[in-house]
């Protein structure tokens, strides 16, 4: 059946739109990638979210906004990559929509008598539903953490389909706006499976090229703005002294800590430091962050093989050779070395995350999460036609 799954990360460049072909039973799912297309947002979209991502520009009257406008471009981005195919979406039977993380709360929180954990994605899933008629699921974080966990990463579940072997482990590594590592040792079993995110991945660098553009540049393309700066070692050990990086796994974060105010606190540590150096240092700070997490929680489980990376970080050359020097000999291939086009993989593990909702298959990894059991994951919106279980 031809599924769609949709994606907008923590960098909130674009919408990810991935059109599957999906059949069978866990752990045999098959996935084929049809057709796959990047829907960048509109620069008012993109400046609303990065607002509303943080407490002091957050308002309620523009979130809610936010959340019926996301709706509609999530819905183009579904409408387009299906035309982009050629696939009618009358033949399309699911749309699996991870919508737009405005706030993600791992850690409980208490308000009054009850104390839990808390996550906000936005992108209506029925306006999605309503424009396409298909029936849409959404909102697949909350399921998780109502069970205990931290309602991330969600992507082992499509890591462990892809890329489990019976004799090799492999490490799958994701650069977005945040990093994150699914591990699954040689012969996995899904309880086996571990992972976390490990810190900033773009985020961090991002901030600090829009910084010093005036807004005019988004990301230091190749990694250029690095490779011309120099790693300022003790402004990076200060840098690394951030509680996350010490946490034991499961863990998850996002711009709650390594957003606004974690960029002013960089720039705010080195008045005196080039553009380049923070850049260089900014790098640095992603990838030895990675490599630490291997060593500390990784490497210790089990053999690697290989490297698995993904994401948009796969482009900054200058970030894959300080991955490459900090964990020799490990080899690093792409996701494209898969036959998986490198930023389609999230779009796709929310298609396969969609079917497993309504095929009754739960879709979180406990060991990931920490969640207390497997938990079915989103919620369905009926489309035009109607829905009944698959």
């Amino acid at each position: 059946m031809y599924i769609i799954g949709l994606m907008s990360g923590t960098s909130a460049d674009g919408i990810d739109a991935a059109l599957t072909e999906i059949q069978g039973e866990f752990p045999d799912i098959q996935v084929r990638l049809v057709a796959f297309a990047c829907r960048p947002h509109a620069p008012e979209i993109r400046e609303a979210i990065l607002s509303l991502c943080s407490p002091e520009g957050g308002r309620m009257d523009r979130l809610c906004g936010l959340n019926a406008a996301l709706g509609e471009s999530f819905a183009e981005a579904a409408l387009e990559v299906s035309r982009s195919a050629g696939v009618p979406m009358a033949a399309v039977s699911l749309i699996g929509s991870h919508g737009q993380t405005v706030w993600h709360q791992p850690e409980p929180v208490r308000i009054g008598p009850y104390q839990g954990r808390s996550t906000l994605q936005v992108g209506e899933p029925a306006i999605i539903a309503e424009r396409t008629g298909v029936t849409v699921v959404a909102d697949f974080r909350p399921a998780d953490m109502a069970a205990g966990g931290q309602g991330a990463p969600l992507t082992p579940f499509a890591d462990y389909l892809f890329f489990r072997d019976q004799t090799k482990g492999r490490a799958i590594q994701n650069i977005g706006g945040i990093a994150n590592v699914t591990y699954l040792p040689p012969g996995a079993a899904p309880e086996e499976v571990i992972a976390f995110d490990t810190g900033p991945g773009n985020m961090v660098i991002d901030a600090l090229v829009a910084h010093f553009s005036g807004g005019q540049a988004r990301q230091d393309a190749d990694g250029a703005g690095a490779a011309r700066g120099r790693i300022r070692p003790a402004l990076l050990g200060r840098w690394l002294k951030h509680p996350f990086f010490h946490i034991e796994p499961p863990k998850s974060t996002g711009r709650e800590q390594f957003g606004a105010g974690f960029v002013r606190a960089c720039l705010e540590s080195a008045p005196e430091a080039s553009p380049e150096d923070l850049l260089a240092t900014a790098t640095a700070l992603t990838a030895e962050s990675i490599a630490s997490a291997y060593r500390r929680w990784v490497l210790p489980r089990g053999p690697a093989h290989e490297i698995v990376l993904g994401g948009g970080g796969i482009h900054n050359l200058t970030l894959r050779s300080m991955l490459a020097e900090r964990l020799s000999p490990i080899p690093i291939r792409t996701h494209a070395d898969y036959g998986l086009p490198d930023k389609a993989k999230e779009a796709v593990a929310f298609a396969l995350l969609a079917y497993a909702a309504a095929r009754g298959i739960p879709g979180n990894i406990p060991s990931a999460t920490g969640a207390a059991r497997p938990a079915v994951l989103g919620k369905i919106i009926p489309g035009k036609k109607g829905w009944r279980p698959l």
